[in-house]
Order: structure tokens, then C-alpha cells, then sequence
């Protein structure tokens, strides 16, 4: 029997039939098309199939690939599904403070908040699992963390909340996008009709968008990804505009690699939120560390 092939081949070519060339993969990736083109073909040689034919409109995947690439994206839930498995096993073991975080509060106002807690308790374990606002609320709410911070429109159900933030959503497209000569703002109407890349289900970047364009026929999504890297990654290579947090795409911005589209008519802040099981007191190093996130910046 061969030996398997890496995941990261196999989320390569998973990549390739979701963004429909080899070159918008690897940038996607964050690598070199030769680079991805070679790992390609050692995966190709590993498995004795085709998985790619050239096309003048870019790479596409054989009938082969395509097989392949559904099997493959069970294979990465699953080694994703172990990776979190183990993780919040080893957290569970060392923490002694165990906390989760929606993606883009972990990622942008998370590490502030506990490089404060930790140099006034650094004998204290904290143990943080990253997950979209709706599994933070699951887990939160199953007792299995004792304090939980999501960026969803709304307080989820069983769950008691402080405000400890502000957010706001903004449309972005990657230079040289038709948007960048408008002249006049977008209409939720048209953000609506256009299909976008966008985060998985149960992410709060998601629901919060899906409300504000309550009432607007919506176009499917032209990809659903699993992080702000990636959908930032899809519009980068040109694949679809896409509705991130400010937070996540300040740096892009900033430096011109994405450019932000105006839309008129619709509201598109949010407040992020600490959450903690209703009924539930907290004490110790939980409440420390909410009383400072719920301290102004």
C-alpha cells in the first residue's frame, strides 16, 4: 500500500477545485505557483492518478481530482476535528482558567487582554480554544469553559453577557476590482445580489451580515471558508469581494492590498461580547479577566 499523501497536498488540490486555478490556490496558500504545481504532481505520482488538466481559463481538477478532492476535505475535517480534540485535551490537563473566543476577537483584542492578566497572575493556566461564535456559545453554555467573547448581533440564548467592544464590518475587493471606480457608494441591494466569499456557518462575521441584509434577495456564496486568513487570501486573488471585520483587514487596507468599498443604507456595527452560563457566578481569574476586557481600550 502507498503511503498517504500530507494534508497539506491534500488542502492544495481541495483549494484548486474551490478557486478554480492552481495560480489563485497557491496565493491563496501563501506560496509559489511552482511550488504548488510541484507538490501537485508529487501527489499526483503518490495516489498514480491525474487530479489536474491545464484549460486556457487556468487549472481545473480531472474527474479523478474531483473525486479525490471530496474525499480529501473529509480527511481535513477529520485531522482538524483530532487537532482540536488533542488541544483542548492538553488545555484541560495544564489550564486553570479555560476561556474561548470567537476568530476575530481572539485574533485582534484576545492577546491584549490576557498579556495583562498574565503579569498580574502568571501562576495562573489559561487554556484558550478558538472557534466561530456559535460553537464558543455551545461550549460556554455546555459548562465546558467558564467564560466565552463572540462578535454575533445577539446574545445567544441561556447565556448571560457584558458588552466589552465595538466592531464594524466593511466590504473590501482586491485592487483593480470594478467596485474600486465606482463613484457612488454601494445599496445593500447590490452588496446582496453579489456572490461573496465568506465565512462558515455559525460564524458571528456571518449572521451579523446576514441580518443587515434582511429583506435583499442574497446571491449564494461564491466560497465559504473557515478563517479570516482565507477569505482575506480569496479576495486578494481576485475570487470575490468579501464582508470582514475592520479589525481583520485594518493591516491590508492600510497598505493598499485591499481596497474598502463604501455601502450606503445599512448598518453594519456590532457589539463583541464576554458570555458566561446564565445562573452562573464568576469568580477568580474568570472575573478578573472579564473585568479587563470590559475596560475601555
Amino acid at each position: 500500500m502507498s503511503e498517504p499523501p500530507d494534508l497539506e497536498s491534500l488542502r492544495l488540490l481541495v483549494s484548486v477545485g474551490e478557486l478554480g486555478s492552481l495560480g489563485r490556490a497557491a496565493r491563496a496558500a501563501g506560496i509559489a505557483q511552482p511550488s504548488a504545481s510541484k507538490r501537485v504532481a508529487v501527489l499526483e505520482r503518490r495516489l498514480g492518478l491525474p487530479l489536474l488538466q491545464r484549460t486556457p481559463r487556468g487549472s481545473a481538477l480531472t474527474p479523478e481530482g474531483k473525486m479525490v478532492a471530496d474525499w480529501a476535505v473529509q480527511v481535513l475535517d477529520a485531522a482538524d476535528e483530532l487537532m482540536r480534540g488533542v488541544t483542548a485535551l492538553r488545555e484541560r490537563r495544564r489550564a486553570e482558567l479555560r476561556v474561548a473566543a470567537s476568530m476575530t476577537v481572539a485574533e485582534y483584542l484576545v492577546p491584549r487582554w490576557l498579556g495583562e492578566f498574565q503579569s498580574r497572575q502568571p501562576e495562573v493556566q489559561v487554556g484558550l480554544t478558538v472557534a466561530n461564535s456559535a460553537e464558543v456559545a455551545r461550549l460556554v453554555g455546555e459548562g465546558d469553559l467558564e467564560l466565552g467573547f463572540v462578535e454575533g448581533p445577539g446574545v445567544p440564548p441561556g447565556l448571560e453577557s457584558r458588552v466589552v467592544g465595538q466592531d464594524r464590518l466593511v466590504v473590501v475587493v482586491a485592487p483593480g476590482h470594478p467596485w474600486t471606480r465606482r463613484r457612488r457608494a454601494l445599496t445593500p441591494a447590490e452588496l446582496a445580489a453579489t456572490p461573496l466569499a465568506v465565512r462558515e456557518a455559525g460564524s458571528g462575521t456571518r449572521e451579523t451580515l446576514a441580518r443587515a441584509l434582511y429583506g435583499h434577495p442574497a446571491a449564494p456564496p461564491r466560497l465559504e471558508l473557515g478563517s479570516n486568513a482565507a477569505v482575506k487570501g480569496a479576495v486578494s486573488a481576485g475570487v470575490a469581494p468579501a464582508v470582514l471585520s475592520a479589525y481583520a483587514v485594518e493591516s491590508e487596507v492600510a497598505a493598499g492590498r485591499l481596497i474598502e468599498i463604501p455601502v450606503d443604507g445599512i448598518g453594519l456595527g456590532r457589539w463583541l461580547r464576554a458570555v458566561w452560563r446564565r445562573g452562573r457566578h464568576l469568580t477568580g481569574p474568570a472575573a478578573d479577566l472579564l473585568s479587563i476586557a470590559s475596560r475601555p481600550a
